[in-house]
């Protein structure tokens, strides 16, 4: 894939490939972003000494959602599962 958005990426300095492809290449070449279990997220926001309730404030996500993520009951996903990856990678500050 690398490979790929290189060459994508020459096409479209060379005028070839418009701005909204190139943004359809960068989008395949992202890497995956992966689950959270309850056990992740609960070791993430101790890591941070976060309270549910500040984790679900950083993340505009109710408290009773972490809540549930946290015992199982549901999984992050969309825009709270890939905020909960910007925090593990990048830490609190990247999301303040």
């Amino acid at each position: 894939m690398k490979a790929v958005h290189e060459t994508a990426s020459d096409l479209h300095a060379a005028g070839f490939i418009d701005k909204r492809r190139m943004r359809e290449y960068d989008a395949l070449c992202l890497a995956p972003i992966p689950d959270y279990s309850k056990a992740k997220i609960r070791a993430l926001r101790q890591r941070h000494n976060l309270s549910q309730a500040v984790l679900a404030t950083v993340l505009n996500t109710s408290l009773s959602t972490v809540r549930q993520w946290e015992i199982g009951d549901k999984h992050p996903s969309g825009p709270s599962l890939k905020l909960l990856d910007l925090l593990d990678r990048k830490g609190l500050e990247s999301l303040i």
